[in-house]
């Protein structure tokens, strides 16, 4: 079974900065590794994604203050994440795309999500 295991999230002050990371196991032909977030009461949005090229893209919320990398050696990812502001409030999921035993390749691996709370 695939295992996505993130940490890095808090309670920051705005202004300040934070990194995420999320670890997979059990998962191989890793592609595109990306982070989402659920803010309350709205849909879960994409803030970024990078492919196993190293071609990123970002929401236009975040672009110059938020930064993704992976590291593949260690099939993880990471989000760093400065100059925060209280509307970047949310639940930050991590998202893998890539195949596991017997499976067909999917987009459909999600991390248990960890919160981030900005203050003002």
């Amino acid at each position: 079974q695939v295992q996505l295991v993130e940490s890095g999230g808090g309670l920051v002050q705005a202004g300040g900065s934070l990194r995420l990371s999320c670890a997979a196991s059990r998962i191989f032909s890793i592609n595109v590794m990306g982070w989402y977030r659920q803010p309350p009461g709205k849909q879960r949005e994409l803030v970024a994604r990078v492919t196993s090229g190293d071609i990123s893209n970002y929401a236009d919320s975040v672009k110059g203050r938020f930064t993704i990398s992976r590291d593949n050696a260690k099939n993880t990812v990471y989000l760093q994440m400065n100059s925060l502001k209280p509307e970047d409030t949310a639940v930050y999921y991590c998202n893998v795309c890539g195949a596991t035993r017997g499976k067909l390749p999917s987009c459909d691996y999600w991390g248990q999500g960890t919160q981030v709370t900005v203050s003002s």
